[in-house]
């Protein structure tokens, strides 16, 4: 059977190209056990290392003694700050422009913080080690409540710049200040304020939680003392930034670095940045000159690896007695713990948080964020989100709900006057984002018309009533979120990591048989990007997505990218995918031009190959195409057909989303049941929908565990209280709620396939709409705003507060 005689719908379906439900290729090595984890790499003569920790959270360390430890059988070194400070080790630097202690140097900061490193012959001989060290600590006052951070009689967490007046962002108020960070035009939104009819000004406040993925952080390091080259296997979300910053803190030239991330058990954030593990197994193994492995547990991994949120955000909105809003001013105290090791574009010390203003059309706004140091793990992660999106979603979508309340007005319609409208995209935000396109009355109508709004709205009055009768003890709560969230971090005008710009790559090579291979410079931790970039090169090229091979992670083999973490890998690398591909389709023009004997510009594209315009039967597809790229390429051309692309964006891209939580509450109890949850999502054009759906239903599942329960507590003498899944909410398919998912598509205009991201959308959206059922629940109770997260005991203690219980 020739071209001609197959139907163009069967030539599109044996694509499996956009919009195609193509199922996920990796799954297939996943569910049958066959992945290959950092855990899995076993190599000849590896030593293991293991941390000896803090259980202070602010203390002198007075002394280590390493005798006992080195006696212990299979122990081979421990090593200390002070062996560190030798190679000039002691400190590492942070995305983030601070410093951070790689192991503890004269005093901790909290509690769990690295000391000391045992390297052993294996990891049972590594705890008896770090068992075996000894170390004194004086203990010193604690800081916990970054309320108290600037105090005049608050302890000086950080001796080492106490008497540094500017940080990497500006003048310090206090040794323990980070940075100020303000945007938006003060004096025209405090004028808003004095003309405004109705305002409203609560706390709020986004608590710390922990992205815990399944898989901990981990790596291997091995140092090949001969050729002077260091090999890294680990758990990067970034694997060429790990390479740049182990080249900048070790001196070792970066081409003698080898930097491989397998598959990956999970990021959400938590795999961007460096942590000490890294460092000491890269020392030990060029003191030792063997391998050494590092692999932290469960409890490790909640309380010292990089935490999220941590956001208090007293917000003030300014309005007309009508409801159109015309002032937005926002105060943040952030707790960045003991150092400042925030994963964000080095210019935006709060990440992208003057997205705060959301969907909404407001004339004036001003922001601004003080970052604080406290007893706590260090961190402040992008956890299913693009650098602090999440925390200013849920600012603005709860601060519109109390506005609602104080005016009388149903949520939705107010949202309605406010959303910023069709016509007016690109939009100009007034802190400074320009918004590409967006049709978010659409949307929310969808939603309105899908779950009967106004029906749920005369049930929730009903309940109201029969609660006020004495006839029930159920209230019920309807959540309604509207997010615009901002993705795609790459634009070089805006961002950076380390001074290198956030752009992202594709190498497409395709070989003469009509196959190919696509590396990237992303690395998926789940996201199925073995599936999706190939249904990408599928639909630019004409070549089945099976026939595509995709590789990531190994940065001696994939062209310089910055990762995969805050929904950036579509908007940025897929394009670049996109890029690559048109560029070897170009060249196949050429090669079909001459093959057919007639200009370039006589031929279409149709499906998987090009024909001749006004001539149908003369035809030449891309596997003829491929085979004579390596046989009988054109005179003077030279053979192969193979590109690479760099995209940097020229702008962010700007993902929404319509979401709906019903949630019946016993008032007695504390006991909620999700009746129903709707998220429409739209991300632009959508590559493959069972992808798009699974990422929404992981995405909701953790803003469910996110809003209802997970969160980092730490007691008043700094010790960490939820540090195991025995008191970190993790919720499994017995708690979960089902979703209902649905979509519109309003493409990108910038973007080369009009795609915007996903993967974070669920979790922007998701609390919120939790967040705003229960309060909704307890709004005609006289509440205005209750604090996350709204577990049991907080439902029920919310009840007795507003006095409906004894």
């Amino acid at each position: 059977m020739n071209e001609m005689t197959v139907t163009r719908e069967e030539r599109e379906a044996k694509l499996e190209g956009m919009g195609c439900k193509r199922k996920r290729v990796e799954d297939i090595r996943f569910t049958q056990g066959k992945g290959n984890y950092v855990d899995d790499v076993k190599l000849p003569g590896m030593l293991h290392g293991d941390f000896v920790r803090s259980p202070h959270p602010h203390a002198r360390i007075k002394s280590i003694d390493k005798d006992k430890a080195l006696k212990v059988p299979g122990v081979l070194a421990v090593l200390t700050a002070e062996d560190l400070k030798s190679v000039n080790l002691a400190w590492m630097p942070t995305l983030a422009g601070d410093v951070q202690m790689v192991l503890a140097d004269d005093k901790v900061l909290f509690q769990n913080q690295e000391v000391a490193f045992v390297v052993a012959t294996d990891r049972y001989a590594a705890d008896d080690g770090i068992n075996a060290v000894e170390v004194e600590y004086e203990a010193l006052p604690v800081l916990i409540d970054p309320f108290h951070s600037m105090d005049p009689d608050a302890p000086v967490l950080r001796e080492d710049i106490k008497d540094k007046k500017d940080g990497a962002h500006g003048p310090r108020k206090h040794p323990n200040h980070i940075f100020e960070w303000t945007v938006g035009d003060k004096d025209l939104t405090d004028a808003a304020f004095r003309k405004a009819e109705v305002t409203i000004k609560e706390l709020i406040s986004y608590h710390r939680t922990h992205p815990s993925p399944l898989e901990t952080c981990q790596c291997v390091c091995s140092f090949d003392k001969v050729k002077g080259e260091l090999t890294i296997w680990g758990t990067f979300q970034a694997p060429h930034v790990i390479r740049t910053v182990v080249a900048l803190i070790s001196k070792i030239p970066e081409h003698k670095i080898h930097v491989i991330s397998p598959d990956i058990g999970g990021g959400f954030g938590n795999k961007v940045g460096a942590y000490p593990g890294y460092i000491c197994s890269a020392v030990a193994s060029i003191v030792t000159g063997k391998p050494v492995k590092w692999v932290e547990d469960r409890i490790e991994n909640l309380t010292s690896t990089s935490f999220a949120r941590d956001y208090h955000m007293t917000t003030e909105i300014a309005a007309t007695k009508e409801g159109m809003v015309t002032g937005l001013r926002v105060h943040v105290l952030a707790d960045h713990g003991a150092f400042d090791a925030c994963a964000d574009p080095s210019k935006w010390p709060a990440g992208f948080f003057n997205i705060v203003t959301g969907s909404y059309d407001f004339p004036t706004a001003h922001l601004a964020v003080d970052g604080v140091y406290t007893n706590k793990a260090p961190g402040g992660v992008a956890y299913r989100c693009s650098f602090r999106v999440t925390e200013a979603a849920y600012c603005i979508e709860r601060g519109m709900n109390i506005l609602a309340q104080k005016l009388g007005m149903d949520p939705v319609e107010l949202r309605l006057k406010n959303f910023i409208r069709p016509e007016q995209f690109p939009y100009h935000s007034a802190l400074g984002w320009e918004y590409d396109s967006g049709d978010y009355h659409t949307a929310i109508k969808k939603m309105m018309e899908t779950v009967d709004y106004a029906g749920l709205r005369r049930e929730q009055a009903e309940k109201r009533d029969a609660f006020k009768r004495g006839e029930t003890r159920e209230i019920m709560g309807l959540g309604v979120s509207f997010f615009t969230e901002i993705v795609g971090a790459g634009p070089s005008k805006n961002c950076d990591i380390l001074g290198i710009a956030m752009f992202d790559s594709c190498e497409i090579r395709l070989h003469p048989t009509g196959a190919g291979i696509a590396r990237m410079g992303t690395k998926s931790q789940g996201q199925g990007h073995e599936t999706t970039w190939a249904q990408i090169i599928a639909t630019e090229l004409g070549i089945p997505a099976d026939d595509i091979m995709i590789e990531e992670g190994n940065t001696d083999t994939a062209p310089y990218g910055l990762g995969t973490y805050g929904s950036r890998s579509t908007p940025v690398a897929g394009a670049a995918i996109a890029m690559a591909a048109r560029k070897v389709k170009a060249k196949a023009q050429m090669i079909a031009a001459y093959m057919l004997e007639v200009h370039e510009d006589d031929l279409e594209w149709d499906i998987d190959g090009f024909r001749v315009k006004g001539l149908p039967e003369r035809f030449k597809s891309m596997k003829d195409i491929c085979w004579a790229a390596y046989n009988a390429p054109p005179p003077g051309m030279e053979p192969g057909l193979e590109a690479v692309s760099y995209y940097d964006p020229p702008n962010m891209t700007y993902p929404f989303g319509a979401y709906l939580c019903v949630m019946d509450i016993d008032v007695d109890t504390g006991v909620y049941k999700v009746r129903r949850f709707y998220a429409l999502d739209d991300c632009g054009t959508r590559i493959n929908p069972m992808i798009i759906e699974g990422q929404v239903h992981g995405g909701l599942t953790e803003a469910f565990a996110i809003a209802m329960g997970q969160e980092i507590r730490y007691d008043n003498d700094g010790n960490v209280v939820t540090g195991s899944f025995m008191d970190f909410f993790m919720p499994t398919a017995v708690e979960t709620p089902h979703w209902e998912t649905d979509f519109t598509v309003t493409p990108s205009p910038h973007h080369p396939i009009g795609a915007k991201g996903v993967g974070e959308s669920p979790n922007v959206g998701g609390v919120p709409a939790f967040s705003n059922a229960v309060n909704d629940a307890f709004s005609f109770l006289g509440s205005t705003h209750i604090q996350m997260p709204h577990d049991f005991w907080r439902n029920w203690q919310a009840a007795k507060n507003l006095g409906v219980i004894a």
